[in-house]
């Protein structure tokens, strides 16, 4: 297999050295952890939100499926704008909006304002979800493993923190405060970008050359396009899709499947909170997986039975263990950083990794927009939870079908060349 010689780690910054490692790692981890904030923290005020603003199971349907909406928008969006004005201006660009729009939003007075400015605060986020990779890859390209590890760990962080002390907080202060709060976390990721950006200039003419000098099998501008014929970028995308189609529906949905078999609102905050808690603690874990073994599908087997298990505790006995319910569930999204990780490991450029991060993600956000509003309308159909939870069973299956093909050990720019 052909190698790819890439500009060495942080030699871009020049005498910055260890600092500009540092640095950089500062950037992206603080803005990893604002990644899900606009999410979790919505989702269990849901009905406090509805009865303020006044709004039904639909629009909280088309609030639960605007995270992957716009995630997938971005996907697109960002490997293009990431190539004209380049990845560290347009993920400073994308720290920016998203705290505009988390603080915004807490304002709302209608429900179009709160969909408009939500839509804002996601679409910085997903920009975030795309970039980051390509990032690790162009500045960590020595410790994927360990920095994919680091930087996913904190948007887990980011996940279930707001979550956890979402009804808290508002019991204390209201919900528009627990929403605009996470605005904090964005601004305080702006100093550091602003470092990253004015380095990342400064040193632009001798960037431009490295990347030339380094001859990637696959250019950057092609990379985008190459992605629709390719078997790799559809299986990521798959994995990605369905992996997100099932955490967001459980994300928007784990509440009130809990309220409606009798449990409290507070019994549904914590199932949220362990649901994404147990994705965090998998974090430690699924990077070292994509990395030290050559095919790691069969974990990806393990976490869909897990769903499963999950999905039929819900099903049939939802009150009787709720918080293993939420547990089992958890473990089934492991395979969200294992794609992240594997984002990396199957590309040799981050160039390579950006088109994919975009590609999959885009498309895949794109898909998962049906796991929310479909399980919203299937309940509303059926006025029971069965239908619903059958539909995220089959979106497994087809999650496993993709991480099938994905992990397969095998490099990007070696099948795109091959076509």
């Amino acid at each position: 297999m052909t190698t790819t010689t890439q500009t060495p780690p942080f030699g871009r910054f020049g005498s910055g050295g260890l600092r500009g490692r540092v640095i950089v790692l500062i950037a992206i981890v603080v803005f990893a952890f604002s990644l899900r904030t606009a999410v979790t923290s919505l989702s269990p005020l849901l009905e406090r939100v509805s009865e303020d603003i006044g709004f039904g199971n639909t629009i909280s349907g088309l609030l639960g499926m605007l995270p992957t909406l716009a995630f997938g928008v971005a996907g697109i969006a960002s490997p293009r704008l990431g190539r004209r004005f380049g990845i560290e201006q347009v993920t400073l660009a994308a720290v920016v909006i998203t705290g505009i729009g988390i603080a915004a939003r807490s304002f709302s007075q209608n429900v179009v304002v709160l969909v408009v400015l939500s839509c804002v605060a996601l679409f910085g986020m997903g920009i975030g979800n795309i970039l980051i990779p390509p990032l690790v890859k162009r500045y960590f390209a020595d410790r994927i493993a360990p920095i994919s590890t680091a930087y996913i760990v904190f948007v887990q962080a980011g996940t279930v923190i707001p979550a956890a002390v979402a009804i808290p907080l508002a019991d204390s202060t209201d919900w528009r405060f627990s929403l605009g709060v996470w605005a904090i976390v964005p601004l305080a990721a702006v100093g550091p970008w602003l470092w990253v950006v004015r380095q990342r200039r400064a040193t632009l003419r001798a960037e431009t050359a490295a990347i030339a000098d380094a001859a990637d099998p696959v250019p950057v501008a092609d990379a985008g396009i190459s992605m629709w014929r390719n078997p790799m970028a559809w299986g990521m995308t798959l994995m990605f899709g369905m992996t997100s189609a099932g955490t967001y529906a459980m994300f928007t949905w784990l509440p009130k499947i809990l309220t409606d078999a009798g449990g409290s609102e507070s019994l549904g905050g914590n199932a949220v909170a362990v649901f994404s808690g147990v994705g965090l603690a998998a974090t430690f874990v699924a990077p070292s997986l994509a990395t030290r073994f050559a095919n790691p599908f069969g974990f990806t087997v393990l976490f869909a039975v897990c769903w499963f298990a999950g999905f039929a505790g819900l099903m049939w006995a939802p009150l009787s263990a709720p918080l293993l319910w939420a547990l089992l569930c958890g473990l089934g999204p492991t395979t969200f950083p294992l794609a992240l990780t594997l984002i990396n490991v199957r590309t040799r450029t981050s160039a390579a990794s950006a088109s994919l991060s975009g590609f999959a993600q885009g498309v895949g956000y794109l898909l998962a927009c049906a796991g929310p509003m479909l399980f919203g309308v299937l309940h509303d159909v059926t006025h029971g939870w069965g239908v619903p939870l059958l539909l995220l069973v089959g979106m497994v299956v087809v999650m496993l079908a993709g991480a099938w093909v994905i992990c397969k050990p095998r490099y990007l720019e070696d099948m795109v060349a091959e076509r």
